[in-house]
C-alpha cells in the first residue's frame, strides 16, 4: 500500500477493455514485406504509477505513444521486451508457443531494471485476447507467423539518475516472414546457412552484466560490429569473450548475433557417437526459450537411446550407432577450429524466436597457429594473417541432421501439428 493506505492495483486481465478501430487496414500479401515493418490495427497498452498501480489494460487502435522528453526510458534505457510468435495450425486455430516462459522472462528483466512487476498470467491473458482480435494478420504460409513484441519502458519524467517508479507496458504485433533471406538454391526458410565473423574486441555481455536479460540496451551496441561483419562479407557476429582466459585457450563463444549457439561434434575415438554442445547460462547469455526447447527435445531423444522412453523425433539424429550427449559447457573458438581441422565438427546452428533454427555455414577468424584461433579486432595489423573460415561439413547445403530434425520438430510443435508437454497456448 502507499502512504495514504490506498491499495496498489495489480494487473487485472478481467478489466481489459477494447476500443475498436473505425476502419480495418488491408492485410498485405506474405512475401511483400520485411521482418517487423508492418503495423497492424491494434496494440495492447497499460500503465503503472507509483501511487495507483496498474491501470485497466486496453486493446486500442495502433498509434504513437506520448512520452515526456525527460522520460527515464529515453534518458537511461529502461526498456525491456520479449519476442513471441503466433501461428495458424492445420486445425485453423491460432497458437502461441511456450508464451508462459516469455512472460516469466519479461518479469525477470523488469526486476533487473528496477521496473514495476506484474502477474505474468494476467498479461498473457491480455496478449491472448490481442492475438485473437488480430487473427486475420497471422499468415498461414510456411515460414511465416505473427511476431508479438511485449515491451515495458520506464516513464518517470525526470533526468535524475535512478529507477523509474512509473512505466508503460504495451504489446504490438506484426506479420513476418523468414528473418534471413531465402537462398534461391534452398527455398525452404532458414535451411540455407548464414555466415558469422568472430569478434571479441566489441563485447555483447560480460560476467556480472545484463546479458542474461532481454533488455534493449543489450542490442543497440551490437549494431556497429554487425556493420563491420557485413563489410567483411559475413551475415552476423559471433560474439566471443576472452575475459580471464589464457591466450592459448582462445576466446569462448557466447552468442551468434541475437541467437543461441549450438555445435555438433563427432566424439573422439571409435564409439561412433556425437556430442551436442551449447554455451552455459552463466549470466552472459540470454536464456533463450527456443534454446531450452531444443535442449529438452535433444535430451529426451538421448535418454530414449538407453531407456524404454519414446523419442520426440521420428528419425535418428545422426548416421552412427553411438551415444548422443547433450552438454552445456564453455566452447572456445580454438576448440571449434581444431575440431573442424580434425573432421569432427559436423554442424553448427543458431536458435531463436525470430529464426527458429538456422544453419551456420562458416565462421571467420584469425589463425595465430595450428591450435589457436582468435576473433577479429582492431589491434591486428597489415601483417596479421588473412581471415580464415571454419566451414561446416554441409557447406552451403544448410542444416545438418541434428539442426534439420530440430527445425522440423519445433515447427510442428509451434503450429500445433504435434504436441509436447503442453507447450502451446491456443488463442480463442
Amino acid at each position: 500500500m502507499n502512504g495514504n493506505a490506498h491499495p496498489i492495483a495489480p494487473l487485472d486481465a478481467s478489466l481489459l477493455k477494447i476500443t475498436h478501430v473505425e476502419t480495418l487496414k488491408p492485410v498485405p500479401t506474405p512475401g511483400t514485406y520485411g521482418f517487423g515493418d508492418i503495423k497492424t490495427d491494434y496494440m495492447l497498452v497499460m500503465e503503472y504509477t507509483a501511487g495507483s498501480g496498474w491501470s485497466a489494460p486496453e486493446i486500442k487502435p495502433y498509434g504513437p505513444l506520448a512520452l515526456d522528453p525527460a522520460s527515464n526510458c529515453l534518458q537511461y534505457c529502461t526498456n525491456v521486451f520479449e519476442g513471441m510468435k503466433a501461428f495458424i495450425g492445420p486445425d485453423g486455430k491460432a497458437r502461441m508457443f511456450r508464451a508462459d516462459q516469455n512472460m516469466t522472462r519479461l518479469v525477470s528483466s523488469a526486476e533487473r531494471m528496477g521496473l514495476p512487476t506484474f502477474d505474468p498470467d494476467a498479461l498473457l491473458k491480455c496478449i491472448t485476447a490481442l492475438v485473437s482480435i488480430e487473427r486475420r494478420w497471422i499468415p498461414a504460409e510456411n515460414g511465416h507467423s505473427l511476431y508479438i513484441r511485449p515491451t515495458m519502458i520506464g516513464t518517470k519524467a525526470s533526468i535524475r539518475v535512478g529507477k523509474s517508479d512509473s512505466a508503460l507496458l504495451y504489446t504490438l504485433v506484426t506479420p513476418v516472414g523468414p528473418y534471413f533471406p531465402i537462398s534461391p538454391a534452398i527455398p525452404h526458410p532458414t535451411l540455407a546457412g548464414v555466415s558469422l565473423l568472430a569478434i571479441s574486441e566489441h563485447v555483447r555481455s560480460w560476467p556480472g552484466g545484463t546479458g542474461g536479460y532481454k533488455l534493449g540496451l543489450n542490442y543497440s551496441p551490437g549494431f556497429v560490429p554487425q556493420t563491420l561483419a557485413a563489410q567483411e562479407g559475413y551475415d552476423q557476429v559471433l560474439w566471443c569473450l576472452d575475459v580471464g582466459k589464457k591466450p592459448e585457450e582462445g576466446a569462448v563463444i557466447s552468442e551468434a548475433g541475437a541467437m543461441n549457439f549450438f555445435a555438433v561434434l563427432a566424439n573422439e575415438g571409435s564409439d561412433g557417437g556425437i556430442t551436442i554442445v551449447t554455451p552455459p547460462l552463466d549470466g552472459t547469455i540470454l536464456p533463450g526459450i527456443t534454446r531450452d526447447s531444443a535442449l529438452q527435445l535433444l535430451r529426451a531423444h538421448a535418454d530414449s537411446l538407453s531407456t524404454s522412453s519414446t523419442s520426440p523425433f521420428s528419425s535418428p539424429l545422426h548416421s552412427g550407432s553411438g551415444p548422443i550427449s547433450v552438454i552445456e559447457r564453455p566452447l572456445s573458438l580454438s576448440e571449434l577450429a581444431q575440431a573442424a581441422q580434425a573432421g569432427r565438427l559436423l554442424e553448427c546452428f543458431g536458435t531463436g524466436t525470430a529464426v527458429l533454427v538456422v544453419a551456420i555455414e562458416r565462421i571467420g577468424y584469425y589463425p595465430l597457429s595450428k591450435t589457436t584461433a582468435v576473433p577479429i579486432d582492431s589491434e591486428h595489423t597489415e601483417n596479421t594473417p588473412k581471415i580464415t573460415d571454419i566451414v561446416m561439413k554441409g557447406g552451403l547445403k544448410g542444416l545438418g541432421q541434428v539442426g534439420k530434425a530440430l527445425y522440423e520438430k519445433l515447427g510442428a510443435l509451434k503450429d500445433g501439428s504435434e504436441e509436447w508437454n503442453g507447450w502451446n497456448v491456443v488463442c480463442e
